[in-house]
C-alpha cells in the first residue's frame, strides 16, 4: 500500500469546466431518479467555447429537459455566457439491459476504497484540505466578501515528510483586481484559515499572471476527467471508471461507494489504520469476481470484509440507499470524507 514521503495533491472548484460537466451529468441523473427511482442514466456531458453537447443513455419514465437543467446550473455556478446546446440522449442497449434486469453489474473492471485514521474524515490530511481550500475559494466567493472571485479556480497542496510545503491557488477574478491584491486576500481570508501555521509554506497564487477567462469560455470540459479529483486525488488505486451521470448499478460508482464505507468501517473498527478495499465484476454478473482488502501491513482482512459486507450491486444499493436524487452534490469537492453520505456512515462490525 502507497505511503509517501514526498506527494501533491489537487482539487478544483464546481467552476471549473470539467466539473460543470459532472455536475450537468448528476443534475440531470438526479432528476430522472426523483421522478423514477429505477432509472437507468449514463450521462455525459461535454462543453467549451461557447457549445455544450450532452450525450448518454438514459432508460426511464421521467420526463425531463436536460437543456434546461444545464441551462440552470450553469448559471446556478455563476457563469453568463452564452451556451448553444446539444442533446442526444438514446435508451440503455438492450444487450446491457438483459444482465442488468437480473441484478447483475452494469459493467465490468476494478473499483477500489481507502480509509485512513489521519484525520476524522478517515481520509488524508492533505486530500481533506485541498478539498476544503477548493471549496473555501467558492464560499469566499459567494459570500460576496470576495466579490471579485469568479467561479473558475484549482487549489494543490505539496507535502513534504508529513508536513504541507507549499499550497497553490489558482483562482479566476475580475479584469480590475490587482494580482498583488488577490494573494494578499487569498492568504488572509483562504489559506491561513484552512493549513494553520503558515510561517514556512510556499505560497503561490496565479502563477501564470491573470487569470479572467475560464469556465467554458477559456477551455474545454468533459464528465469523468477528474476522477483523481473525486476519489483520493492519485494517492491510492483507482480502477479508472468515472462516477458522475451514472446510476446505482453502474458498479464503477456504486462498487467504489461501497469500497469506500468498508474500507472506513475497518479502520474505525480497529482492524487497520490505513486500509485498501478492492472488488472486481464481470458486467452482468451480480458476483464479484474477486473481494479483497489489506491494512496498513498487507494483512488481509478478506474474510472480515466476507463475513460483514455483500458486494452484489443490488445489495450494494439497498444498502446505501443510492436509488435517491443525491448525486450534483457529489459532484464537486470530492465524492469521500464528507459527512451525511451513506458510505460514509460508521457501523458496528466484528
Amino acid at each position: 500500500m502507497y505511503h509517501l514521503k514526498t506527494y501533491s495533491v489537487e482539487s478544483v472548484t464546481s467552476g471549473h469546466p470539467d466539473k460543470v460537466c459532472d455536475q450537468i451529468s448528476d443534475a440531470i441523473l438526479d432528476e430522472c431518479l426523483r421522478q423514477d427511482p429505477k432509472s437507468r442514466c449514463a450521462v455525459e456531458a461535454f462543453g467549451g467555447h461557447g457549445l455544450l453537447v450532452i450525450g448518454g443513455e438514459v432508460t426511464t419514465r421521467a420526463v425531463f429537459d436536460a437543456e434546461a437543467i444545464a441551462r440552470q446550473l450553469y448559471r446556478d455556478i455563476g457563469y453568463t455566457d452564452e451556451l448553444k446546446v446539444i442533446t442526444n440522449l438514446v435508451r440503455q442497449s438492450p444487450e446491457i439491459a438483459q444482465g442488468v434486469d437480473t441484478g447483475g453489474a452494469g459493467d465490468q473492471g476494478m473499483m477500489y476504497g481507502y480509509a485512513t485514521d489521519e484525520t476524522p474524515e478517515y481520509m488524508p490530511m492533505a486530500v481533506v484540505a485541498v478539498h476544503a481550500l477548493a471549496r473555501g475559494l467558492e464560499r469566499l466567493r459567494r459570500s460576496g466578501n470576495c466579490n471579485w472571485l469568479r467561479p473558475d479556480g484549482k487549489t494543490q497542496i505539496t507535502v513534504e515528510n508529513g508536513i504541507i510545503s507549499t499550497v497553490l491557488v489558482s483562482t479566476q477574478h475580475s479584469k480590475e483586481v490587482d494580482q498583488n491584491f488577490i494573494k494578499k486576500q487569498l492568504t488572509e481570508h483562504l489559506i491561513a484559515p484552512v493549513i494553520g501555521d503558515i510561517s514556512k509554506v510556499k505560497i503561490l497564487v496565479n502563477p501564470t499572471g491573470s487569470f479572467v477567462s475560464g469556465g467554458f469560455e477559456a477551455d474545454a470540459g468533459l464528465t469523468g476527467r477528474k476522477i483523481m479529483v473525486d476519489t483520493y486525488c492519485g494517492l491510492m488505486l483507482h480502477g479508472g471508471g468515472a462516477f458522475s451521470g451514472k446510476e446505482p448499478n453502474k458498479v464503477d460508482r456504486s462498487a467504489a461507494y461501497m469500497a469506500r464505507f468498508v474500507a472506513k468501517n475497518l479502520v474505525a473498527n480497529g482492524f487497520a489504520k490505513r486500509c485498501l478495499v478492492t472488488v472486481a465484476y464481470a458486467i452482468g454478473l451480480a458476483e464479484p469476481l474477486m473481494v479483497d482488502a489489506v491494512n496498513e501491513k498487507d494483512e488481509s482482512l478478506a474474510e472480515i470484509v466476507k463475513k460483514n459486507f455483500d458486494f452484489r450491486p443490488l445489495a450494494i444499493i439497498e444498502r446505501l440507499n443510492l436509488r435517491q436524487p443525491i448525486y450534483r452534490p457529489t459532484a464537486a469537492y470530492g465524492h469521500f470524507g464528507v459527512s451525511g453520505r451513506s458510505w460514509e456512515d460508521i457501523i458496528k462490525i466484528s
